[in-house]
Formats: structure tokens, C-alpha cells, sequence
């Protein structure tokens, strides 16, 4: 006697977001059904974008007045830094990551070490605003020389370099505090 095995098709399973996308695919959290669209890579496996929200509201720590003590404490520091080190020329380049690390620093423990979304981007931004007198006054100093006549005072090599130094040091300053302060992130 044979027996004959039938085979029952499996069921077509589809995304919870996209009825029409078939999947299997879960999140490794909820279960939730999800296609490569609304699976999130995470250390951990996938997830769904939901699950990933949820915990990065976790790591997000600061209150509102965390943002105002970050720029209030990340200009007048960088400004403060700019000063010191434009007084040594080209060792900017060396000088500028520690002046944003110090800041950064500085900031981190001011809030508390509490994380959030845009605190990194609000500290740049001040750092940015407190070197700005430092960007503005060899162009000011440059532009007066220029309208007062003054011969030999012209905008040579030298002129250039020395105007470029606060440029460099709140690009090289502003990117240090940025990858200093960030918090952690997954990509939705």
C-alpha cells in the first residue's frame, strides 16, 4: 500500500505596512511582519521602525534646557580657544581638535552627560558663533587697511594664509566637538 503525500502550499505572508509586499521577515522585537523596505539593520538583527524609535527615545535624555547651558557654554569657550590658538599659526592644525575636544568636554559635563538628538548640532553651532570675531577681524582689519590707502599693506601669500588660520581652526574645532558630542544613532 502507497501512501501518497500531498503537499500544502505554504501561506503567502505580507508586510504589516505594504499589504501588497509578501515577506518573511520579522522584527526580531515585536514579530511584527516586515519587508526589506521597513526592516531596519540593527547589532542586534532587524527591526521594525517602530521598535528602532522606541529605543532610541531611550539614549534621549536632555531636557530643553540642556540645548541653551550647551550654547551658552561652547561659544565664549571657542572664541575664548580661537584666541589662544591663532596666536600660533600653523600649529592650528594640530590645536584645533583639542580646543573642540576640550569644549565638548566641557559641554558633556555640563548637561550631565544626558544625550539628545540635536544637542551635537546646537554646540556646533555656537562654536561656529564664537569664532565668528575671530573670522571677522583679520577681514575687517584687511578691508580698513585697504580703504585707508595704506601702501604696502596688500593682500599678498602671507596675508592669505594668516586670513585662512581662523577658518581652519573653526572647521577642524567644529568637526571635532560634532564627532565628540553625537549621539548614538541608528539610521532609519
Amino acid at each position: 500500500m502507497t501512501e501518497t503525500m500531498t503537499e500544502t502550499p505554504p501561506e503567502v505572508l505580507y508586510c504589516a505596512n505594504h499589504p501588497q509586499t509578501p515577506t518573511s521577515l520579522r522584527c526580531n522585537k515585536c514579530g511584527k511582519l516586515i519587508c526589506p523596505k521597513c526592516a531596519v539593520r540593527t547589532p542586534v538583527g532587524y527591526r521594525c521602525k517602530s521598535c528602532v524609535s522606541q529605543q532610541q527615545q531611550i539614549f534621549e535624555t536632555a531636557v530643553w534646557y540642556d540645548y541653551l547651558v550647551a550654547a551658552v557654554i561652547a561659544a565664549p569657550l571657542a572664541g575664548l580657544a580661537g584666541f589662544i590658538v591663532m596666536r600660533l599659526g600653523f600649529f592650528v592644525i594640530f590645536l584645533a581638535p583639542v580646543a573642540g575636544g576640550i569644549v565638548a568636554e566641557v559641554v558633556r559635563v555640563a548637561v550631565r552627560r544626558r544625550r539628545g538628538r540635536y544637542l551635537s548640532l546646537v554646540a556646533v553651532g555656537a562654536f561656529v558663533l564664537g569664532c565668528l570675531p575671530l573670522l571677522l577681524y583679520p577681514l575687517i582689519i584687511a578691508g580698513l587697511s585697504l580703504v585707508a590707502g595704506e601702501r604696502g599693506v596688500g593682500l599678498g601669500l602671507g596675508s592669505v594664509i594668516t586670513l585662512l588660520w581662523p577658518l581652519v581652526y573653526t572647521v577642524i574645532g567644529a568637526s571635532t566637538l560634532y564627532a565628540r558630542l553625537r549621539g548614538i544613532t541608528i539610521n532609519n
